[in-house]
């Protein structure tokens, strides 16, 4: 199952970026621009230099160390889980976190900041701005809590 996920891995990372540069180079998109797609999904750029929902904003370059290398570490951990996975369920879960994960962790080491592009909103909500990388990653830990969930309820002892 570890070459499924290592494929899936691959290939987040490839087309993550890939988007990415199509965003920063051709389209050049910057800071302050905005391109409206649909009443509720523009396109823009946000540099998150903090984690998940830019929570922790690190601005000094200690602090971007910090977090590669937590995510160089994150990354080791999930693959020796890869290796060990038993599905095809799981390899492919944990391909997508991984592949999200060096994804964004890549563009931490070349721009000291995470791209993000995609901004939702609705009715005068607005959800942060994200990325393919942080789809992937989400879907990964959806996938990955399902089947936990899943082979829980599979090994719970059957009431009398």
């Amino acid at each position: 199952m570890s070459g499924l996920g290592a494929a899936v891995a691959a290939a987040v990372f490839l087309v993550d970026r890939v988007h990415k540069w199509v965003m920063l180079g051709p389209v050049g998109i910057g800071v302050n621009d905005v391109i409206p797609v649909t009443p509720f999904f523009d396109l823009m750029l946000v540099w998150n230099r903090g984690v998940s929902y830019g929570l922790f904003q690190q601005d000094s370059a200690g602090g971007r160390a910090i977090l590669v290398g937590i995510n160089i570490v994150a990354a080791v951990v999930l693959w020796i889980w890869l290796a060990r996975a038993q599905s095809r369920l799981t390899a492919v879960s944990l391909g997508l976190v991984i592949g999200g994960a060096l994804g964004n962790g890549l563009d931490r080491v070349i721009y000291g900041a995470v791209a993000d592009f995609f901004h939702l909103h609705a009715f005068g909500y607005s959800w942060y701005v994200f990325n393919l990388a942080d789809v992937a990653i989400v879907a990964g830990v959806i996938g990955l809590l399902y089947e936990s969930f899943r082979d829980s309820h599979k090994s719970a002892p059957k009431p009398d």
